[in-house]
C-alpha cells in the first residue's frame, strides 16, 4: 500500500490547514489572486481528523470534482483555473511528484458562510429530524416516509459554515438575513439546478445521488461562483442504484462505509467522537478506496 499525503509544506504564502484539504495563496498566469486547495489523504468523520489516512483518496475526489467543473462549466461560473502542478513556480520535482493528481488552482473569491444542502433521499440526520418532526430542517415531508425513501420534490436546507465545530441546520430566512434574500435565491437556485442535472446524469451511470452540499463565493466582480467540491463521494452520499431499496440503510460509494466502522467503534465505547480519532484497518482504507474508485470510473468511463 502507498503512503498516505497526510500534510504539505509547499514554498507557497498563507497556509491553512482544513480537515482534508491544505490551502495556500498564489498567483496566477494572468496576474490575479489565485488560491491552491490540495486534497490531502486525511479523513474526517463527525468533524474529527482520524488518526490515518487513506493513501489515494485525495486524487479520487479531485478527479471526480474536475470532470463535474467540467461537466458544468457551461452552466455555471466556478473558481477552477487548473489542475496542472507545472503551473506553480518554485516547485521542486519531489512537490509535483506529490502533488500530481490532487490539486486545483483556483481564483481567490470571498466565501459565502452558507452550505448548501439538497436533499433527494431521506437519509441521515434528515431521516432522524423526520421520525422527531414530521419535517427535515422545518420543511414538513409526507406521512409514513422510511428510510432512504426518495423525495418526490428535492428541498434545499441550508446551515451555517462552521469554523470550528459542527455546522448548524438554519432555515433559508435566517440564511437570507446572514446573505440577503437575492444572494441565498441565487445559490439555491444554482444548487438545485446542478443536483437535479448531476444526479440525472449519475443515475445514468448506475449512481443515486441521494445528498450534496456545494459551496459558493463571490468573485472580484461580486459573482456568485460555485468553489470547493462538487458531487464527490466526500460531500454527498452516492448509492448503487442497482442495490437501492428504501426502509434500510444502503450500500454506498461514499464515506458513509468509513462512519459505519467509526459508529462501531462509538457503541463498543472505544471511541467517544472526540479527538483524537481512530486509526482505520486497512480492510476499511482497501474497501473505501475500492468504492472511490468505483464511483469515479462510473462516472467517467
Amino acid at each position: 500500500m502507498t503512503e498516505a499525503v497526510m500534510n504539505t509544506d509547499l514554498p507557497l504564502g498563507n497556509k491553512r490547514t482544513g480537515k482534508v484539504r491544505d490551502l495556500y495563496d498564489m498567483p496566477l498566469a494572468d496576474g490575479g489572486d489565485g488560491i491552491l486547495i490540495v486534497a490531502t489523504d486525511r479523513v474526517s468523520v463527525f468533524d474529527v481528523v482520524l488518526g490515518n489516512g487513506i493513501p489515494g483518496k485525495g486524487v479520487l475526489l479531485t478527479q471526480i470534482s474536475k470532470f463535474w467543473f467540467d461537466f458544468f462549466s457551461n452552466d455555471y461560473a466556478h473558481h477552477l483555473v487548473s489542475t496542472d502542478p507545472s503551473d506553480i513556480d518554485g516547485l521542486t520535482d519531489e512537490q509535483r511528484q506529490l502533488l500530481e493528481g490532487r490539486i486545483m488552482i483556483c481564483r481567490k473569491s470571498e466565501v459565502v458562510p452558507i452550505e448548501c444542502i439538497v436533499r433527494g433521499y431521506l437519509t441521515g440526520s434528515g431521516y432522524k429530524d423526520y421520525l422527531k418532526t414530521g419535517e427535515v430542517c422545518g420543511i414538513a415531508l409526507p406521512e409514513g416516509m422510511t428510510n432512504s425513501d426518495r423525495i418526490e420534490a428535492p428541498i434545499f436546507t441550508p446551515s451555517t459554515k462552521a469554523e470550528e465545530g459542527h455546522d448548524e441546520n438554519i432555515s433559508f430566512e435566517t440564511a437570507a438575513d446572514t446573505v440577503g434574500q437575492d444572494v441565498m435565491e441565487k445559490i439555491r437556485d444554482t444548487s438545485m439546478g446542478i443536483y437535479e442535472k448531476g444526479r440525472e446524469y449519475a443515475l445514468g451511470r448506475g449512481i443515486i445521488i441521494a445528498d450534496t452540499k456545494f459551496e459558493f463565493g463571490w468573485n472580484k466582480n461580486r459573482d456568485i461562483v460555485l468553489i470547493d467540491e462538487v458531487l464527490t463521494p466526500d460531500s454527498s452520499r452516492f448509492w448503487p442504484a442497482d442495490d437501492w431499496g428504501p426502509g434500510r440503510e444502503q450500500n454506498s460509494f461514499d464515506k458513509q462505509y468509513v462512519r459505519n466502522y467509526t459508529e462501531t467503534l462509538v457503541t463498543a465505547g472505544e471511541w467517544d467522537k472526540e479527538y483524537p480519532g481512530p486509526v482505520l484497518p486497512d480492510e476499511v482504507i482497501d474497501n473505501t478506496l475500492a468504492r472511490y474508485d468505483e464511483a469515479l470510473h462510473r462516472l467517467t468511463d
